[in-house]
C-alpha cells in the first residue's frame, strides 16, 4: 500500500456574507455583514467548508461565500495585496486556520 502524497495547503481569499443570529456579536441594528477571510486548505472547496464550519461555531449565520482564489492566483492576476494582508495570509497558513481580516456590517437604508 502506497501513501498518497500529501497535498500542499494554500491560503484562499473568501468573502462571506452572514445574516443575523442571536448572539452573533454584530452591531445592534445591522442586518448582517460581509467578512473578508483568509483560509487555509488543500483546495478552495476545503477552505470554504472549514470557514463556514468555524463561522457557525462562532454563532454566525453564513449565507453566501465568494472565492477569490489562492494567494498565488491573486498575485499572478496582479491583485494589489497589502503587507498587512500578506501577513494575515501567512498566519492563516502557519496556523492552518481561518483569519477574519475585515468585517463590514450592513444596515438598512432609511426609507424616505
Amino acid at each position: 500500500m502506497t501513501d498518497k502524497p500529501k497535498r500542499r495547503q494554500e491560503v484562499y481569499t473568501l468573502l462571506v456574507e452572514v445574516g443575523r443570529k442571536d448572539g452573533d456579536g454584530l452591531p445592534e441594528g445591522s442586518t448582517g455583514a460581509a467578512l473578508m477571510c483568509y483560509a487555509s486548505g488543500v483546495d478552495e472547496a476545503e477552505a470554504v467548508r472549514e470557514t463556514v464550519a468555524i463561522l457557525k461555531q462562532a454563532d454566525l449565520n453564513p449565507l453566501d461565500v465568494t472565492g477569490y482564489g489562492s494567494r498565488a492566483e491573486r498575485l499572478a492576476e496582479g491583485h494589489d495585496i497589502s503587507d498587512e494582508d500578506l501577513a494575515l495570509m501567512d498566519r492563516a497558513l502557519e496556523e492552518n486556520s481561518v483569519v477574519v481580516a475585515q468585517t463590514t456590517a450592513f444596515f438598512e437604508e432609511p426609507k424616505s
